[in-house]
């Protein structure tokens, strides 16, 4: 491949760019992979601490240290129980990974589907964080592309989440710009 003279036709020089462009020689790395941040569940665990704290606090008022301790006791574990498998759940219910060609999102458990994003189709990465998240690092991405099976996907309770949503807006960027295709004229 090269260039042309002035005697190649439209469909030649159409193959040549096409050959200048041809990325199927790419390696595709892994940049980053993750599932859901217990940090996530701040407030789960607060409130639950609290709960615990105020059924304490009214079964050994109401029935005795004895019997308020043990009561308090079975609370803590069924609390704490129920929120050690939600988080177990959550963690293993999605898988994300983010190479230099796509985003792949794996959901379920029993039934695992796992969907792939080339990253040249995303059109909008944001995140938003509340008070509390901002303080932990942690939150949720949102990522707008025109993939039909999701073209709104949200990346919740996310470890480190500026630094993710810019990796994967970079990601982004950087593919778009390498395949010749503008942001504007997307």
């Amino acid at each position: 491949m090269g260039k042309l003279d002035d005697d190649a036709t439209a469909a030649d020089k159409f193959r040549d760019a096409a050959g200048r462009l041809d990325t199927s020689d790419d390696i595709e790395e892994q940049l980053w992979q993750g599932r859901y941040s217990g940090k996530a569940m701040i407030g789960y665990w607060v409130g639950s601490g609290l709960l615990v704290l105020l059924v304490a606090v009214g079964a050994i008022g109401q029935m005795g240290i004895g019997q308020g301790l043990l009561v308090t006791v079975v609370v803590a574990v069924a609390v704490w129980g129920a929120l050690f498998l939600l988080l177990t759940y959550r963690k293993l219910l999605n898988f994300y990974q983010l190479t230099n060609q796509r985003f792949i999102h794996k959901e379920g458990i029993l039934r695992q589907v796992s969907d792939r994003i080339e990253v040249i189709d995303m059109d909008d990465v944001t995140y938003e964080q509340t008070i509390i998240d901002r303080m932990l690092s942690v939150g949720t991405i949102r990522i707008a592309s025109s993939d039909r099976s999701h073209p709104l996907l949200y990346l919740r309770g996310i470890d480190d989440v500026h630094r993710i949503a810019d990796l994967i807006d970079d990601v982004r960027r950087k593919e778009r710009r390498k395949r010749g295709l503008h942001i504007e004229t997307i």
